[in-house]
């Protein structure tokens, strides 16, 4: 599980991707802007694509484990409740069932 000693944070309206567009309550990013944020990210700590990081650090297919699993057994992440294999942090599983798995 996370830890719960790292400050909480807390939206500010902007985009965090550094943009600066304006965006809704609640959210820290546009849509699809988290992975800008990573790609730069990446670009000025790592030198390195993701895949390179993975590879790395040791969660390239066929090693020790995958990244997904090390997620799921020690990062926080869950597998979807209706066992359709998707998994993510707990606010993306309920984003996935919402859209995905709409009762009718």
């Amino acid at each position: 599980m996370p830890s719960n000693d790292k400050p909480r944070l807390l939206p500010t309206g902007f985009c965090w991707c550094g943009c600066g567009k304006e965006i809704g309550l609640g959210k820290f990013f546009a849509q699809g802007h988290d992975k800008i944020a990573e790609a730069a990210y990446m670009a000025v700590h790592h030198d390195a694509s993701v895949a390179q990081l993975l590879s790395d650090t040791g969660f390239a297919p066929g090693n020790r484990e995958t990244i997904r699993e090390a997620a799921l057994d020690r990062g926080g992440w869950e597998l979807c409740p209706r066992g359709c294999g998707y998994a993510g942090a707990p606010s993306s599983i309920n984003n996935h069932v919402n859209r995905h798995h709409k009762e009718n």
